[in-house]
């Protein structure tokens, strides 16, 4: 007597719910990785871009604030010597007239304002002429002063300097300038700091 067996070679009900199981879960760890490198890329990307745009303001900053000189009105060349604002004058364009300019920290975004002198006599410089740039995005200066200011006696001199605010106008030779950028602070990579100097040549003393 001969007994056949029938071998069932398919999966049953249990081995493929298993099976689709791990496919699932492979599947899900395969796109958080994916995303993951994808978030971690467009976040360095971005980190490296407003760090770019920072120190591109910089640079400048730096070397419109050395042009400084007085503006068309006769005004003093420095118009305003604050810790996160200053205003000057100084022909940015080259076009032998003397702009306006302020740079300010507003939010977490550094603008620069430029307003153009007028044409005719007296010279003024309407304000609500205004042009405002943007030069760089989330800057995290805090406490941390964008502009500081010093005599022409520094670095000798470290006990009037830096100078405290009602001797800027007057006495102000040299800025530090600086920016810490960084476009997600509750995630690493850390704190960017940007710094520069500028010495106003048209107040130099020390020839």
């Amino acid at each position: 007597m001969i007994i056949k067996r029938e071998y069932n070679l398919g999966l049953t009900l249990i081995e493929t719910i298993v099976t689709v199981a791990i496919i699932v879960v492979v599947l899900g760890a395969i796109s958080g990785l994916v995303v993951a490198l994808y978030q971690t890329h467009g976040y360095t990307l971005q980190q490296s871009q407003a760090i770019g745009e920072a120190r591109k303001g910089i640079e400048t900053m730096v070397k419109e604030i050395r042009e400084a000189r007085p503006g068309d009105n006769g005004a003093y060349v420095i118009e305003l010597a604050q810790d996160y604002e200053f205003i000057f004058y100084s022909d940015i364009d080259k076009d032998e007239a003397t702009e306006r300019v302020r740079y300010f920290i507003d939010g977490t975004d550094f603008k620069r304002g430029v307003v153009n002198p007028s044409a005719g006599w007296p010279v003024s410089y309407p304000l609500e002429d205004e042009e405002i740039f943007i030069l760089s995005r989330y800057v995290r200066n805090g406490v941390m002063p964008v502009f500081t200011y010093y005599n022409g006696d520094w670095p000798g001199d470290t006990i009037n300097n830096p100078l405290p605010t009602p001797a800027r106008l007057k006495e102000t030779k040299l800025m530090h300038v600086r920016l810490i950028v960084n476009v997600d602070p509750d995630r690493p990579p850390q704190n960017f700091d940007l710094e520069g100097d500028a010495q106003i040549r048209n107040l130099k003393t020390n020839l």
